[in-house]
């Protein structure tokens, strides 16, 4: 876990972000920073806006209203209130320098773990399918797959299948990783194999946002944790802050005795 001064310029930063739904407000200004290298984790219960809030940063949903900042460019909502050529333009930018894992692998299922990993660096970066293979075949050394390059999704475990598709985002050599709580579809004795590898590349000092019920993850390697609450961040703080100190909330207390029961039953 890397500690970051918090004097350093932000990497990552939302401001006031909003998101309605119809009449539902489902984000209601939400506000923070990630400075480079900061490992933040987001936790909260289910319909808290954690999701919602990490597909709105690199705009897979669009803010209602607020602005997210990557570095020195900053990105309004209401500049993409319609379609234009300088919008999807400014976008898909946007997205090249922001890489997300998902619940679900999203892999193509007609495509090896090798192919999977070459598409971007191909297709968006347009890199030779040489120099893509290439690096393909050390990132999935990388997250212990080499020896999986020519199988099929449907061949692979859970465990696997999001181990490439971690493999698949670093290709894109995004400058922010974000984590939409990856091991969610997981069987238990999985989960560990891909936390593993997230842990990983948090010690190498990458900037990432991760939406986790993995409490204990949160606890070991996040700088900063965030409660999410109803779609607003109720605490946000250091882990042993926001975890165990004696400004918790009755919701955070709520929260995390929730999950406490939970794992003494398992």
């Amino acid at each position: 876990m890397q500690i970051v001064s918090q004097t350093s310029r932000a990497a990552l930063t939302a401001s006031d972000i909003r998101k309605s739904f119809g009449n539902v407000e489902v984000l209601k200004g939400v506000s923070f920073a990630a400075a480079p290298g900061e490992v933040i984790s987001i936790i909260g219960a289910s319909g808290s806006g954690k999701s919602t809030l990490l597909r709105c940063l690199n705009f897979l949903e669009k803010p209602t209203s607020g602005i997210v900042s990557l570095g020195h460019e900053a990105f309004e909502a209401k500049e993409f209130s319609r379609s234009t050529r300088q919008s999807r333009k400014r976008l898909m930018g946007l997205r090249r320098r922001m890489g997300m894992v998902f619940q679900s692998f999203n892999l193509w299922p007609h495509r090896s773990a090798l192919e999977n990993v070459m598409e971007g660096p191909v297709h968006v970066l347009n890199r030779s399918k040489a120099e893509a293979e290439a690096q393909a075949r050390r990132l999935l050394e990388r997250v212990g797959l080499s020896h999986r390059a020519h199988a099929y999704p449907a061949e692979m475990s859970g465990g696997q299948q999001q181990r490439v598709a971690i493999a698949r985002m670093l290709a894109t050599e995004p400058e922010v990783l974000l984590f939409d709580e990856p091991t969610s579809a997981l069987d238990p004795e999985l989960v560990g194999e891909v936390l593993a590898v997230i842990k990983a590349l948090a010690q190498e000092g990458r900037t990432m946002l991760v939406v986790t019920h993995e409490i204990a993850f949160a606890r070991d390697v996040a700088d900063k944790v965030i409660f999410m609450n109803q779609g607003v961040i109720e605490k946000i703080g250091p882990p042993d802050e926001v975890l165990a100190g004696d400004g918790r909330s009755d919701n955070l207390k709520n929260f995390l005795a929730r999950f406490e029961r939970h794992q003494t039953r398992a």
